[in-house]
């Protein structure tokens, strides 16, 4: 994932394009939870079960109480941290440290760090798998997957991607974890017991894939693709592209909610589109919601529906060069729900 630490942005907070005739609810904004501290930031995760909500900051994540939405500690010590996959049945997080090539294994409750793990080359998208209770960080510049024993905090494998990985899904059911290659514009399949890739699918008419979610009762993957401007829905059992529909610019993130049958893809242009699953051979978009420019991740709480995407304000670039430097304190999580 694009790691947001500069850009030239204008900002506005609406809901725009919702097509007649749906029963559907919008959207809307509902408020800013302000985030302190300076930096960066990447992705976003919650936990439904402990109701947290980590966010990437610079060198810790931040974390969220989703019932009071409000900030109630922090992780220190993740150098370049991207992310934190949230493993609520062994109350354990894995933060994936992209400037140190480790892992960091976390006590949820106490927020304090167990151990660090070595991964391979800057690690950027996590996933905790339940089926096997295993923690996949994913290596950018490595185009590996480190797979760790979730409770002996051990590398039991590390998977040749040939490829760029960027968000995945897991459906452990099936005993698969699916990976966007984005400089492939293919999901790779990972078989979960063997740790061997099984097939790598191609996303076409996607391209460039980044965010993924997945639809684990009807076996959809939901991915959105930046080089197509697209989310495709594709068989998530065959690999075969189902349907696709136009989204913004700068796509980094999707979701998907089981409860409502909507998916979300985020984009950097300060849209997010919001699709419904109608059928598992139907996706229609039901609304362009307007966010910030640099809103390009976001998560969701299945429980509230609400949706959750960090976003900062920024100056304007100074003459001869293309981006604009953050501004101080502006960093905080837009939050939105529905009507």
């Amino acid at each position: 994932m694009k790691k947001i630490f500069s850009l030239a942005v204008f900002t506005t907070l609406s809901v725009v394009t919702v097509l007649p005739g749906r029963s559907q609810s919008a959207y809307k904004f509902s408020k800013e939870i302000p985030i302190p501290g300076e930096g960066g930031w990447d992705y976003v995760s919650v936990d439904p079960v402990g109701r947290r909500l980590y966010m990437s900051h610079a060198t810790e994540v931040v974390v969220v109480d989703l019932d009071s939405e409000t900030v109630v500690g922090k992780i220190a010590d993740t150098p370049g941290v991207h992310g934190l996959a949230p493993a609520p049945e062994l109350g354990r997080g894995f933060v994936s440290d992209g400037r140190e090539n480790k892992a960091s294994i976390v006590d949820l409750k106490t927020l304090q760090t167990i151990a660090k793990v070595d991964t391979g080359r800057n690690p950027d998208g996590m996933l905790y798998e339940p089926g096997h209770q295993e923690a996949y960080m994913f290596n950018g510049r490595g185009q590996s997957a480190t797979v760790i024993d979730a409770k002996a905090g051990k590398v039991v494998a590390t998977i040749p991607l040939d490829g760029k990985p960027e968000f995945a899904a897991a459906d452990p059911e099936a005993n698969r974890v699916y990976d966007n290659l984005e400089d492939k514009s293919v999901v790779a399949v990972i078989d979960t017991t063997t740790h061997q890739v099984v097939n790598r699918w191609p996303i076409a008419p996607g391209e460039e894939g980044s965010g993924m979610a997945i639809d684990v009762a009807h076996h959809r993957l939901f991915i959105g693709c930046g080089g197509s401007k697209s989310m495709v829905m594709m068989d998530s059992a065959s690999g075969k592209v189902i349907a696709s529909v136009p989204i913004g610019q700068g796509v980094d993130a999707c979701a998907f909610d089981p409860g409502t049958q909507l998916a979300f893809s985020s984009c950097g242009n300060g849209t997010t589109t919001i699709a419904h699953e109608d059928s598992p051979d139907k996706l229609t978009v039901v609304q362009t919601l307007t966010t910030e420019r640099s809103a390009r991740t976001m998560t969701i709480d299945p429980k509230t529906h609400r949706i959750y995407l960090p976003s900062a304000k920024f100056d304007a670039p100074a003459a001869g060069q293309r981006r604009g430097k953050m501004v101080p304190g502006s960093l905080k999580l837009l939050v939105y729900g529905m009507e």
